[in-house]
């Protein structure tokens, strides 16, 4: 059984294939329950994706032969997309200036609360 839902800011979600509705942008995180360094990605991508108006969806590796198989240990992993047909952004460690980048280049560049700029 799988956790299900697709929403800005969620902090855990069910599989892509569940999703009726696509967001304009997505990220999807792939994660295991028991990965400590996908608990820190999905926290400090929150607030990315909400600045950025992305949705940011979780998949369990574990959940997905083909995924598990794909990736194995090389969890967290975080995509522009869908695994399958997006840009992968980063592993093991959020690269928050690649994800903005990405964000803003699909029309995303909102800018984030105390990030500067002029006002």
């Amino acid at each position: 059984m799988r956790n299900q839902g697709v929403a800005e800011g969620a902090s855990e979600a069910g599989d892509l294939r569940g999703s009726a509705a696509s967001p304009a942008m997505q990220l999807t995180l792939l994660s295991r329950s028991y990965c400590h360094l996908c608990d820190e990605m999905r926290a400090a991508v929150l607030p990315l994706a909400a600045a950025h108006g992305a949705a940011l969806v979780i998949v369990d590796v574990d959940a997905d032969a083909g995924l598990e198989a794909a990736h194995g240990d090389r969890v967290p992993v975080l995509f522009l997309g869908t695994p399958g047909g997006g840009l992968e952004l980063c592993h093991y460690h959020l690269d928050v200036a690649r994800v903005r980048a990405a964000l803003a280049a699909q029309g995303g560049g909102r800018r984030e609360p105390g990030s500067g700029g002029a006002g």
